[in-house]
């Protein structure tokens, strides 16, 4: 059974929208292994980011990640981490398909309400990170 990492950032809890995320991931099939409410710290944001640490934007992604709460989770399935990337939409808002989460709730690609690990490697790296440091 396949795992992914799934978070809802901190423009998607001030918009309310929790619930309807964890809904579609539900009515896809998939199961809530672990989920919670913290409000990220730099450092964690900095593990979290690293990838992005050389680029010009990482400053303002550790800066919004850790702004507010945001609601990270385990969510596993079949297929899940290639579906879930499907689920959530292109990281532009404007760009994602209708019906899609980024599409329904994003505004922009900083304020795009979620975050789905990109690949396997990565989702047990996040995984770790928010649940077993």
């Amino acid at each position: 059974m396949e795992q992914t990492f799934i978070m809802v950032k901190p423009d998607g809890v001030e918009q309310a929208v929790i619930g309807q995320i964890i809904s579609r991931f539900e009515a896809k099939g998939y199961q809530l292994v672990h989920a919670s409410v913290l409000t990220i710290s730099e450092e964690l944001a900095k593990k979290h980011y690293e990838a992005h640490k050389d680029r010009d934007f990482f400053d303002d992604l550790v800066s919004f990640i850790t702004s507010g709460p945001v609601f990270p989770m385990v969510w596993q399935g079949e297929n899940i981490i290639e579906e879930a990337r499907e689920l959530i939409g292109a990281t532009n808002p404007k760009e994602a398909k209708a019906g899609t989460i980024r599409a329904d709730f994003g505004t922009s690609i900083s304020n795009n309400v979620i975050h789905g690990s990109d690949s396997k490697e990565n989702a047990i790296r996040e995984i770790d990170l928010f649940f077993h440091s």
